[in-house]
């Protein structure tokens, strides 16, 4: 069976938000489109307490965009997004998320963070997806939303790694572009990995 990977379509992610993707709103009709092509469809959500350890604010002195150690890896800091319960952390309004049958959230440990939506990023712990989607006889993920270059490109390179095959839509997602080019090399990066980006 195919699936559906829809990842963090939320709004601190979009234009205005506290961690916005450059043009991250334009993929939603596209993704609203892609949702009748598929019978199950899952999405991640990022869902980080507030004193999450990837927030700059959470370092005196500190901005976002400084590259830090947490738990022992490199971690960029980020503004404060996607905290639990906020409007920030909800998905897009415009988003079809009743079809979505199941949420898998991400990054609730305030001592590492979570870009994949199967693990944490020293993997240490996983979300469950990985189990779901194989108890459900899935063998072929399609993975789409924001952004390209860190949540969708981790989510993508883990569910090949877990044996599905791979696919990331570049319609159904932008990329935040810390430096120019990124969105590129994430692209290089999937299809050494055996994704199939088209």
């Amino acid at each position: 069976m195919k699936a559906l990977i829809i990842v963090d379509i939320q709004n601190d992610f979009l234009p205005g938000g506290a961690l916005a993707v450059p043009d991250g709103d334009q993929i939603i009709p596209f993704v609203n489109e892609l949702m009748n092509d598929y019978e199950l469809i899952v999405a991640t959500q990022d869902w980080h307490p507030a004193d999450h350890g990837s927030f700059a604010a959470n370092h005196e002195g500190s901005q976002p965009g400084e590259l830090i150690k947490l738990n022992g890896l490199d971690q960029i800091l980020w503004p404060t997004h996607c905290v639990q319960g906020t409007y920030g952390a909800a998905f897009a309004d415009q988003l079809h998320d009743h079809k979505i049958a199941k949420v898998f959230r991400k990054g609730e440990d305030p001592s590492i963070d979570s870009y994949s939506g199967f693990y944490d990023n020293g993997k240490l712990r996983a979300t469950g997806l990985g189990e779901y989607l194989k108890s459900a006889d899935v063998d072929e993920v399609t993975v789409v939303g924001l952004a390209a270059d860190y949540c969708v490109k981790f989510t993508a390179l883990d569910a090949q790694e877990y044996g599905f095959d791979t696919i990331v839509l570049k319609a159904g997602t932008r990329a935040v572009n810390l430096d120019p080019g990124d969105f590129d090399r994430a692209v290089e990066d999937m299809i050494k990995a055996g994704i199939k980006v088209k």
